[in-house]
């Protein structure tokens, strides 16, 4: 490992890295610690094919210093492979507080894979049906590393197979994780389909229709208005509500309202008739 200074267009972006960089105050302050102290802890990155350096640690302080007006940059350049340059970059950020559950997802996904591969050419680490020499695989050698279950690893993992709408909305604690994690068995399009369900209905699946979903996803039998009916049926923890079939509330409102929409303009007026016996009252 030797640590020089580089110019920071000598840096690139490491392939597929499942962090996002964020301007937040947390970045704010680094950039101007960076504008006062410059940087104290170098960038980890290693060489790359066609020049340059790939980033393997840093892509904050690159970032930052970008910001701050820097055109130089200290970093380690270490002598790695892929799948090893993927070990470092997880376990460098992995840590972190603010993670996202998309950010956890793919790093999992990403370390466990790369571990496995270094399995298959080292004999260091089993393959899924494989055992290491410890008699551990890597899942359970991942879980330890951490401090996480192996079916939390799991979980998180079935994240990476949602559409990236439905994944923001996890990441915005929109969906709860349990439900998220049983929708993403759905195929791709019924998917798609719930997302335009809970987009025009301004709602999100509970854990019990999300499985009701799964179950009828194998068998073929999940369409469109399978999602919307399940979507919009009343859940077990709901008030009593009086209930008014939407086809026939449609016909009182413009073409393309929602039920969101539908229900706030009946909310107003329900509100403005409440007003006017009040007031009538008032007058007797």
């Amino acid at each position: 490992m030797s640590e020089k200074i580089v110019n920071i267009n000598e840096l690139y972006e490491f392939k597929d890295n499942p962090y996002q960089v964020k301007d937040n105050e947390d970045m704010e302050d680094l950039i101007e610690s960076i504008k006062e102290y410059g940087v104290i802890e170098p960038l980890i990155v290693r060489n790359r094919e066609k020049g340059g350096y790939e980033i393997v640690s840093g892509h904050r302080r690159k970032y930052a210093c970008e910001k701050a007006g820097k055109t130089e940059i200290p970093v380690l350049v270490r002598d790695m492979d892929k799948d090893m340059a993927i070990i470092t970059l997880v376990d460098s950020n992995l840590q972190r507080s603010d993670i996202l559950p998309s950010e956890k997802a793919f790093a999992f996904k990403m370390k466990l894979e790369a571990m496995k591969q270094q399995g298959k050419r080292n004999d260091l680490t089993c393959s899924q049906i494989g055992n290491k020499l410890s008699g551990k695989k890597s899942i359970e050698i991942l879980a330890e590393e951490v401090g996480d279950s192996k079916s939390s690893i799991h979980r998180y993992i079935r994240l990476t197979e949602l559409i990236k709408p439905l994944l923001q909305l996890v990441d915005n604690n929109k969906m709860a994780m349990s439900p998220a994690v049983e929708i993403s068995y759905l195929k791709e399009q019924e998917q798609k389909d719930l997302l335009e369900t809970i987009e025009s209905e301004d709602c999100t699946p509970s854990y019990s229709q999300a499985i009701r979903m799964k179950e009828l996803s194998k068998e073929n039998k999940l369409d469109m208005d399978t999602i919307f009916n399940i979507m919009t049926e009343q859940k077990a923890n709901q008030k009593e509500q009086i209930k008014f079939k939407v086809e026939k509330l449609k016909g009182y409102f413009p073409k393309g309202y929602s039920t969101k929409q539908m229900e706030e303009v009946i909310e107003k007026l329900l509100k403005q008739y409440k007003q006017k016996w009040k007031n009538r009252d008032l007058e007797r």
